[in-house]
């Protein structure tokens, strides 16, 4: 018994502070080895230091409260922003920005869309890039403060060219938001609590759409010689983005390992929990070999897919939701109103949504309930045609289950994905679908006015694609994961292991052979002790 502890105390000691390459998986290092600095390892070895790591269930909550306290408001806040930026075009249209600029046309549509342009430039490298090789603080606080002043400069464009500028400006500096946030709640949650801080802070989408409108609407009372009601609003909101820039760089913390709000023990903590997630935490190298797998690595393409449909779909209710609403027969003030329960349907579903997810683990079963809403909504508002008034309204109000979409689909791939480099570039691909659907959504509205039965039409189809590719995902992964089972019976391990990272309570799994490669920057698909989630 004591030689036995002795030794699976020594592999604990080996595999806590040492880093294993994916090309040297299968080599065996001595007990006590220290780390060599000058090789790429996670920063996670770091801190964990030489001895092994006790901690209990309540520990760990302990730690997940600090860190809910200190990271999760500066993601909402951020993300609230940057959707309120966004929004502000759609908000502009509804208060006469296509006539006071002059726009003909399609040239909103082309406005609309210009800053997912820049994002899909961005998104199939540079962003994965950027990611991995710059302090989180010091990339998100220069592309918020570079966002804001294109937004500044959305308030003074009163033409076309000048408004298609600073729109695809705004665009190129917001492509890092969903990649890194997705990245942020990886490197600081359990694969079970990520789904939820995900809802927190896309889930301000939602409020962003309130608020929003209830801005739009209160400004809209100002009467100046100089400005258009829009660029009052774009000033506003700005304004408000350049100033968060300075703060965010001195209050976010970068990982973990360096953590400023933990105690030492507690950072060690807060690294031990996330070992089960069997993803690493942090590494600033780009490994080439994770790179080609992400493009082969058999989810991938279904991933992409999925978000490209949700979406065209969001692009829709974003740039044209307002003027869909209008279209009712209702003012510009009365639209706005009538806007803030969309919202609210959007935030509750994006938190029931992954509510349900971290209660029963089952992001794709979720994903495919939410598209029957946008189905039938969507079939309502094309069959009802111009009548009916309350029942277009409530119709409209269904196709919101969508945004319950992106939170789920983004933490079901965070969590599915090993390996510093190729999580932040899968995450970057699939933002750069979701760029092309957020292009695509614009022009299947720019006929049709008020009805827009095509688009709603083509949204139907879109909706109805997204139900089947979930399927098909889901499918893929639990094919991978009976793969998986006899790769470990060839490696000499259990054919099951229990995915420990969606249980509720925390314990310590890690023993002489099991979760020992945690810390390696593996990739889910040489990692045989990976466990997919559908």
């Amino acid at each position: 018994m004591a030689t036995h502890h002795l030794e699976s105390t020594q592999v604990d000691n080996k595999y806590s502070i040492d880093h294993v390459d994916s090309r040297d998986v299968e080599k065996q290092h001595p007990a006590h080895h220290h780390h060599d600095l000058s090789r790429p390892h996670d920063k996670a070895l770091d801190a964990l230091g030489d001895e092994p790591v006790h901690m209990t269930d309540e520990q760990s909550r302990m730690v997940c409260r600090k860190i809910d306290k200190a990271i999760l408001p500066i993601l909402m806040w951020v993300y609230f922003l940057q959707i309120l930026d966004k929004s502000c075009v759609g908000y502009g249209a509804a208060f006469g920005m296509k006539e006071e600029a002059g726009l003909k046309g399609n040239e909103y549509s082309t406005v609309s869309s210009a800053g997912y342009w820049a994002q899909l430039a961005l998104c199939c490298g540079p962003t994965a890039f950027l990611i991995v090789k710059v302090r989180t603080n010091l990339l998100l606080g220069a592309c918020i403060l570079f966002w804001g002043t294109a937004m500044l400069g959305l308030a003074f464009s009163k033409n076309f060219g000048a408004l298609l500028a600073n729109r695809f400006l705004l665009g190129l500096f917001e492509a890092i938001a969903i990649p890194l946030f997705t990245v942020i709640t990886a490197t600081w949650y359990r694969r079970r609590e990520q789904p939820l801080r995900i809802a927190c802070w896309y889930g301000t989408n939602g409020i962003a759409s309130m608020l929003g409108s209830l801005l739009a609407y209160g400004l809209s009372f100002i009467r100046s010689p100089h400005l258009y009601v829009y660029q009052i609003l774009f000033l506003t909101v700005g304004l408000a983005t350049v100033l968060t820039a300075p703060l965010l760089y001195w209050r976010l913390d970068n990982s973990p390992a360096e953590a400023r709000f933990l105690t030492p023990e507690e950072k060690r903590w807060a690294i031990e929990r996330l070992r089960d997630n069997q993803t690493g935490v942090e590494t600033k190298v780009i490994k080439w070999n994770q790179v080609w797998e992400t493009f082969y690595a058999p989810p991938m393409i279904f991933y992409a897919l999925v978000t490209f449909c949700v979406n065209t779909g969001a692009a829709v209710t974003n740039t044209f939701g307002p003027l869909i609403i209008k279209g009712f027969g209702f003012n510009s003030r009365q639209t706005m109103l009538l806007n803030i329960p969309f919202g609210f349907v959007q935030t509750c579903v994006c938190f029931a949504g992954c509510l349900l997810a971290a209660r029963f683990g089952y992001k794709g079963a979720i994903l495919m309930i939410f598209m029957i809403p946008c189905v039938f909504g969507s079939a309502m508002l094309y069959g009802i045609g111009n009548r009916l008034n309350g029942l277009r309204l409530f119709s409209y109000y269904c196709i919101a289950f969508l945004f319950g979409g992106n939170p789920l689909l983004f933490a079901w791939l965070a969590g599915n994905t090993g390996g510093h480099t190729k999580k932040s570039l899968s995450i970057s691909l699939c933002n750069a679908a979701s760029a092309v659907g957020n292009m695509v959504g614009p022009y299947l509205f720019q006929k049709g006015a008020p009805l827009y039965h095509t688009g709603l039409g083509a949204c139907m189809g879109i909706f109805c694609a997204c139900f089947c590719l979930c399927a098909g995902l889901i499918f893929t992964l639990f094919t991978m994961n009976k793969r998986k089972e006899k790769q470990r019976v060839a490696n000499g391990k259990p054919a099951k292991i229990a995915n420990a990272s969606m249980e509720k309570e925390y314990r310590r799994t890690a023993d002489g052979v099991l979760g020992q490669q945690a810390f390696d920057d593996l990739t889910d698909l040489q990692n045989d002790e990976f466990v997919y989630a559908y």
